[in-house]
């Protein structure tokens, strides 16, 4: 699906079923929470941490979702368009970094 589908999506969605969206405060305050929801999981399941028994039945790629809907709410709520944007910073990034990442050592 391509991001412009996204967040059209998520605009229809807010507008039937969600009143209104949150402020941009808001939002970035509920990213902050999701994007903490992944790394306890991250940490827990893939890092040094144990995993609690409660949380191992969480969905990373519910969490996941859960910050790519927030992200799209916030695209969409500051006129972004996040397709345009995305795939501006990947060829930024392709021109950018091709080179600096198979020439570090560290990655080898």
């Amino acid at each position: 699906m391509e991001l412009q589908t996204a967040q059209a999506k998520v605009d229809k969605w807010i507008k039937e079923h969600g009143v209104r969206y949150f402020n941009e405060l808001t939002n970035m305050a509920q990213l902050t929470e999701e994007v903490g929801e992944v790394a306890r999981i991250v940490a827990r399941r893939y890092g040094e941490q144990s995993e609690k028994e409660s949380d191992k039945s969480k969905d990373l790629g519910e969490e996941l979702a859960d910050v790519l809907f927030v992200v799209l709410c916030l695209a969409n709520q500051t006129g972004v368009d996040l397709q345009r944007a995305f795939d501006e910073k990947l060829d930024l990034k392709t021109k950018r970094d091709h080179d600096r990442h198979h020439n570090n050592q560290k990655l080898k």
